[in-house]
């Protein structure tokens, strides 16, 4: 009925690309936040200012991570090494708390402004999931998580949410790790082998093979259908409503 194998018992879901139309959203924040740091440090060092690829770096060193870590790869992968900071740090200061605030900040911004869309094929699946009596959890890198779920009208459909303020509070890695995938599942009183996840991003799907998860659907939103195989999809899908028999999955 929900085209996943019959011992999957819960559901653990993304949210940013998987239920709601907001990666696009943070990819966009992050490019604005970077080209702005990149700039100022052109002008700084007197080097050329190479924008940030909303594309190609926001699905290698960013989407999925936790905000500070995505901060930390990216600009690790241009040679830049900043301060740590604290979060008091000022948007845009020079240090790795200022450039994830500065992000932060933008991000709220455009929700504020756009508003948060859904995806309906991801709802219907979560309704289905419910009328069959099945759990589910919403497992996110985002510390906005319940602002973007309430936004999107769709909070009350989980058991369980775990995000980026849940993590902390537990000290728990965020994804590629494993570990707030198995926090969610353990919260729902299911073992992985028993649970599936549902991501976008190829951190995320990284993070459902290495926590043994009965099934991990890669949900291609961007056209990256063999990387998302190649880090641990075991099933791949352009929307959930595929897995509802509407639609074929690769």
């Amino acid at each position: 009925m929900l085209g996943l194998p019959d011992d999957i018992r819960a559901f653990l879901f993304d949210l940013d690309g998987v239920l709601t139309q907001t990666a696009k959203v943070h990819a966009a924040a992050w490019k604005d936040t970077f080209d702005a740091f990149l700039r100022a440090e052109a002008a700084r060092t007197g080097g050329p200012f190479v924008p940030f690829d909303a594309v190609a770096e926001y699905d290698t060193y960013v989407d999925g991570r936790p905000r500070l870590d995505g901060t930390r790869a990216f600009l690790r992968s241009r040679g830049i090494e900043l301060p740590e900071g604290t979060p008091d740090d000022p948007p845009n200061s020079r240090t790795v708390q200022g450039v994830s605030r500065a992000k932060n900040d933008t991000v709220l911004r455009m929700i504020r402004e756009q508003g948060v869309q859904p995806y309906e094929g991801s709802v219907a699946y979560v309704h289905r999931m419910r009328a069959a009596g099945l759990p589910g959890a919403v497992v996110s890198s985002s510390a906005n998580c319940r602002d973007v779920l309430r936004a999107a009208g769709i909070e009350d459909l989980f058991e369980v949410i775990v995000d980026g303020e849940v993590a902390k509070a537990e000290g728990l890695p965020g994804k590629p790790a494993p570990d707030t995938y198995l926090f969610a599942a353990r919260a729902l009183g299911v073992e992985p082998a028993h649970a599936a996840v549902f991501e976008d991003a190829l951190a995320g799907v990284a993070s459902g093979r290495a926590g043994g998860f009965g099934a991990v659907v890669g949900v291609n939103r961007t056209g990256q259908a063999a990387e998302l195989r190649r880090d641990g999809a075991t099933v791949v899908v352009e929307d959930l409503s595929e897995l509802l028999g509407e639609g074929g999955g690769a």
